[in-house]
């Protein structure tokens, strides 16, 4: 059995987990950059081992660097958290090889559904509708030209192994393909290791709704309600609640029926979640698979009453799921509110010193997940995630007004935040509507 987790991460992401860890009486190690020194949970963890410089490379994505700190400190098992190497398989493999616990997909798994277009092919031999495109990477701009006169323009360029919303590229006419083409193929090398993109159509005014779920080592999967993002900006997700108010109970059932084809089909074990896209029309697609423990999970968290590290920490101790899922009822509404350290209205990024700082205590209806302290450094050369904070209520609308006062009430002085813009998506009329899409942050801000 797992006693002594190493958390290879950073940021408040650690601080949620130690918290569950210790909890159940588990001990916790954490690793820190040289800029992370002063952190909290440095302090609060079992044991803390600095593995090298700011430089993430040199750090927070160093293998050997993170192997040695839980040889130093007799780590059994290893937590990868969100983003660095929580989704490389190379990562994984490493670990289990050291004769550690990955609290995560098995390291093969991994490998494979790194690729956007073999998860693609999965979902379609499972039978669940795929964005329109191409299954296979395209490698000439001569490709992307005749699909689009064939399918029509504009269409996406993405990379086979993106993330974080690098990567995605829109093409309006044939005279970009090459250009865009050559970019994205760098960004893919650079970022992710490998050029190779492929073709999406593009879907007018879609929403983004996930589905999670846990799936143990006996071939069981609980789905455990959807989750909407369509408030995102280049990509990346500002608001998200649980349940969306665009899905219906008989979406839902088909969308949890998708879900449980695709797990059972790649024999996944552990939690995550599969995307979909909702076009205007109604239809949903297949988008992809997130093999981790996700930013959002916390509103998931507030309307099951499941704490989702936990179940991943008991999937990785084999132990079997034991949830009825036709007996899981889906509690409320949440809203979770991510929190940038970026200008809240041209997105550049807002590193420096929190000279003030004022977060509300977490009690039943609200939580902040964070790592932040007085007179602590935001640094420059991460993400800049400051923290989230979520709340539930018993409807939707009850909880769109806590949130507002909740993040009314916090002050993070010294640096910029992007809670007025969170602010003022919480006003807008489309999104109080439930009546919001993709775009809506973009034409909000003329983007």
């Amino acid at each position: 059995m797992i006693q002594r987790i190493l958390i290879a991460n950073r940021g408040e992401i650690v601080q949620r987990i130690m918290r569950t860890c210790h909890r159940m009486g588990l001990e916790v190690i954490v690793v820190y950059s040289e800029a992370d020194k002063d952190a909290p949970y440095v302090r609060q963890a079992d044991a803390a081992v600095c593995i090298g410089p700011a430089n993430p490379v040199k750090s927070y994505l160093n293998i050997e660097a993170i192997l040695d700190a839980s040889r130093q400190t007799k780590a059994d098992a290893v937590h990868p958290g969100y983003g660095f190497l929580s989704e490389r398989g190379a990562f994984a493999r490493a670990v289990v090889d050291a004769g550690l616990r990955w609290l995560g997909p098995t390291p093969a798994l991994l490998r494979s559904i790194s690729s956007k277009c073999y998860c693609r092919k999965v979902a379609h031999e499972a039978g669940v509708p795929v964005i329109p495109g191409t299954l296979d990477p395209v490698y000439s701009a001569q490709n992307i030209v005749d699909y689009g006169k064939e399918h029509g323009w504009p269409l996406f360029l993405k990379l086979d192994k993106g993330g974080g919303g690098k990567g995605i590229e829109k093409i309006t006419q044939e005279n970009e393909a090459e250009g865009i083409l050559k970019k994205a193929s760098s960004i893919g090398q650079m970022a992710f290791g490998s050029p190779d993109c492929y073709i999406e159509s593009y879907i007018e005014h879609p929403r983004h709704i996930e589905v999670q779920f846990l799936a143990d080592n006996y071939g069981d999967c609980v789905c455990l309600g959807e989750r909407e993002c369509s408030l995102q900006r280049r990509h990346q997700k500002i608001i998200e609640e649980s349940p969306s108010s665009i899905v219906s109970s008989e979406d839902r059932a088909v969308l949890f029926e998708w879900t449980r084809k695709i797990v059972q089909q790649i024999k996944y074990e552990g939690a995550g979640t599969i995307e979909y896209l909702r076009s205007s029309s109604g239809q949903y697609y297949f988008l992809e698979i997130n093999a981790r423990l996700q930013v959002e999970h916390p509103v998931t968290e507030y309307i099951t009453k499941i704490d989702i590290v936990q179940r991943q920490i008991d999937i990785a101790n084999k132990k079997h799921l034991m949830i009825d899922e036709d007996a899981l009822h889906f509690i409320g509404h949440a809203i979770e509110s991510r929190v940038y350290a970026e200008d809240p209205e041209t997105f550049t990024p807002s590193p420096g010193t929190i000279s003030e700082l004022f977060l509300p205590e977490t009690y039943e209806n609200v939580r902040v997940d964070h790592a932040l302290q007085k007179n602590g450094t935001v640094p420059p050369y991460y993400d800049p995630l400051l923290c989230k904070v979520i709340v539930w209520e018993n409807s939707r609308e009850n909880a769109l007004q806590l949130l507002t006062r909740t993040l009314q009430e916090i002050r993070i002085e010294g640096i910029q935040t992007t809670i007025p813009l969170s602010l003022r998506l919480l006003k807008n009329e489309d999104f109080v509507q439930g009546t919001y899409d993709v775009t809506t942050v973009d034409r909000l801000l003329k983007l």
